[in-house]
């Protein structure tokens, strides 16, 4: 949002410098003014009163004194004329109408504003956008993750740390390799705010790593069937495979890990079943209050987590490869289509039809309304628009398309602003969705897809080789991408160290800027005072070089 600085601090020119307020552009409205008085604020005066600025600079030792004493004078004849005077209900409207760089921007104009647009809960509106809420325990002022400190951290602070940590997937990193799997590992599921990886494979085994340490934390006896789908949260790890069942272990009390799917020794009520389906689960998801699965029986199931029973079977025309809920939407795939339900009353709202030449085996739906990301047999990923979509076209067209794989796309993940794919082609292909995304600035919706040209869609900013064998399955969170196939090893790509080389470079370039400004400050004052800034510009330089030597 661009505000009129220039005419509502009257400044426009030179012939207003005597006369900047005037009684049609006062503003009367000062209900916040006891607030601002109590925060201390006192430069509301030199916001609309400039006058001293544009005069020679003064040389004597009262110039501070002077200034307050001129902008006050002034206050008194003109009146407030800041932004910050407005009502506060339409303070905060307005700042609810800017994007994280604008409302950055406003927050270095002033003490006050840096308060206002810190404090503002527009940020935890543009982190949920982006991420959905943080799982966390019942106060934001908890730990991000068990053990974390309780540092209070406001939503902005959340926002700049996850959007700091988004960046580290374009610089260094390492691959760790976690062995102990006899088969192809078909699942991965990695719950990055508990620090565990979850999988599971043709062996029929469920293990649990440490995701920092890459350790086995516990395995689960033999289920019976190949593990094709799991799905956690810190309450509730669910399983599903051939054997047509979900295998379901609630979390215990006390245990650092959550979850003991091992089960000896433990309460046998903390392991249970969920029976229904009649062929082959092969996707799951939950949220905080259903369960949801997907099936080669053509349906996929939503369960009530607090009576642990189905309560909605939604029909399809082909088996049911993956799903993705969605506030009260849930996407679905099943053969070539793409199918998007409200589950409040179990009816279809959108169909895509033949998303892909052949089977469209993997989705991945954003927290970003109306966007939907799919993969198929044909090695293409395509973003669709679902508002966009109609019930009548009998071929839907994606807004854009990207084909980085030669083999079928059976996997596909999405945290902001970075949407993965694992193919059988053995590669990871990383796609940056900020530039195909805009905020919207209205009610509507948070976020709408850019129209362009389709021959303008820029390939992956990254892909990740090594690998060497069909992968299966994977997921992205934290500073972690993690992804198993074929070979029965399970890869985890950390790019922590990425996150700490960037940290170092801020840290430099931080020391930089304030040095600088130290040496404009010095060079200020020395031609205030009317003497030669030489030596104060070589002891300057001298200071910079030896912080600079500190940070290294």
């Amino acid at each position: 949002m661009a505000f009129d600085c220039n005419k509502a601090r009257g400044v426009s020119s030179p012939d207003n410098r005597s006369s900047i307020c005037t009684e049609d552009t006062i503003i009367q409205a000062n209900p916040l003014s006891h607030y601002w008085k109590a925060k201390g604020w006192k430069s509301r005066n030199k916001l609309g009163n400039q006058k001293s600025s544009y005069g020679s600079i003064p040389r004597d030792s009262n110039t501070k004194k002077d200034d307050e004493a001129s902008g006050e004078a002034a206050a008194s004849t003109c009146g407030i004329r800041c932004f910050t005077d407005l009502p506060a209900a339409l303070v905060c409207e307005v700042l609810a109408r800017l994007d994280a760089k604008e409302l950055g921007i406003v927050s270095c104009v002033s003490t006050l504003l840096h308060n206002l647009a810190t404090d503002h809960q527009g940020w935890k509106k543009l982190y949920c956008e982006r991420w959905g809420l943080p799982n966390l325990p019942a106060t934001l002022n908890g730990p991000v993750v068990p053990g974390g400190p309780l540092d209070g951290k406001s939503w902005k602070t959340f926002f700049v740390e996850r959007e700091f940590r988004s960046k580290s997937f374009m610089g260094k990193y390492n691959v760790d390799v976690l062995r102990g799997h006899s088969e192809d590992v078909r699942a991965v599921f990695l719950l990055a705010s508990a620090n565990l990886v979850f999988t599971g494979g043709r062996d029929s085994a469920v293990r649990m790593w440490n995701m920092e340490e890459g350790l086995l934390i516990d395995s689960s006896r033999p289920l019976g069937g190949t593990i094709r789908a799991i799905a956690a949260d810190t309450m509730l790890l669910v399983t599903g495979g051939t054997n047509a069942y979900i295998q379901c272990w609630r979390a215990v009390d006390g245990n650092v890990h959550l979850f003991h799917i091992s089960g000896d020794g433990t309460d046998q009520t903390s392991e249970f079943r969920l029976w229904g389906h009649e062929g082959p689960v092969t996707c799951l998801a939950l949220d905080s209050l259903r369960i949801y699965s997907g099936s080669w029986d053509m349906t996929v199931r939503v369960w009530d987590r607090a009576h642990m029973e189905c309560v909605q079977k939604l029909m399809h025309a082909d088996w049911v490869w993956d799903l993705a809920p969605h506030g009260n939407t849930i996407t679905s795939t099943a053969g070539r289509d793409a199918y998007v339900w409200d589950i409040r009353n179990s009816e279809l709202t959108s169909l895509i039809s033949n998303a892909h030449v052949g089977n469209t085996y993997s989705l991945a739906r954003t927290h970003l309304a109306n966007v939907l990301f799919t993969g198929g047999e044909d090695g293409a990923i395509r973003l669709f628009n679902v508002s966009d979509v109609s019930d009548d076209d009998e071929d839907s067209k994606p807004v854009a398309t990207w084909v980085p794989h030669s083999g079928p796309v059976h996997s596909l993940a999405f945290e902001y602003p970075w949407l993965v794919s694992a193919s059988s082609d053995g590669r990871i292909a990383l796609i940056d969705s900020r530039k195909l995304l805009t905020p919207k600035k209205s009610s509507k919706g948070p976020f709408s897809v850019k129209s362009f040209d389709a021959s303008a869609i820029e390939p992956p900013e990254r892909m990740l080789h090594g690998v060497g064998c069909d992968l299966f399955s994977i997921a992205i969170g934290a500073d972690r991408i993690v992804c198993a196939g074929e070979d029965g090893a399970v890869r985890v790509w950390n790019f922590s160290e990425a996150l700490e080389i960037e940290r170092r470079a801020q840290a430099l370039r931080s020391l930089r800027q304030e040095n600088r400004m130290r040496r404009r400050k010095a060079q200020a004052e020395m031609n205030a005072n009317g003497r030669r800034p030489d030596q104060c510009s070589i002891a300057m330089k001298k200071n910079q070089l030896k912080g600079d030597k500190s940070v290294t």
